[in-house]
């Protein structure tokens, strides 16, 4: 291990070429993996919360979403981290799909679940470093954003259009 912070580990890892039988070390950022949550209303609104972020050194407007905790299944960590951030629960949950963030330096997974019929229901639980500002859009509206450039969030943008695609079917 090359350093190790509260959020992700530098590894070196030796790897040999499937193809080519090249050898070479390569550093590989290892994280758990993540949950993002596409909440819609009954009155077919999204849940979006408005956060800053350390990385880009200001506010990101996203979908909530945050760390699955270890053994913890995807859906059940997007009910859990939907209510922290948001007060929301409730309604039908399902996986939509995942992602790999960025394979090239990690080796995580990005979890995507839908809850369908979220109303606010219990009280918010943010982390020490979180404060987080909760709104409702219309779906239009937030997937307009998305394409628009307004959310720059690049794992809402994928949970998005995946929501997107099954809302056409």
């Amino acid at each position: 291990m090359l350093a190790s912070t509260r959020v992700l580990e530098l590894r070196s890892v030796h790897f040999c070429h499937p193809a080519r039988g090249t050898e070479r070390d390569y550093v590989v950022a290892h994280t758990p993996d993540w949950v993002n949550v596409v909440a819609l209303t009954p009155g077919g609104m999204l849940v979006l919360v408005r956060q800053f972020r350390f990385g880009a050194d200001d506010f990101s407007l996203e979908i909530p979403g945050g760390v699955i905790e270890a053994g913890e299944d995807p859906v059940a960590a997007g009910v859990r981290e939907l209510s922290e951030e948001t007060g929301y629960g409730g309604g039908a949950v399902r996986l939509l799909g995942s992602v790999r963030p960025n394979p090239a330096i990690m080796d995580n997974r990005c979890h995507f679940v839908l809850v369908d019929g979220a109303v606010p229901s219990a009280p918010m639980k943010w982390d020490s470093d979180e404060e987080i500002e909760v709104s409702t859009a219309p779906v239009a509206d937030v997937l307009s954003w998305a394409r628009s450039g307004r959310i720059t969030h690049s794992l809402t943008v994928a949970a998005l259009m995946l929501f997107e695609g099954i809302r056409r079917v």
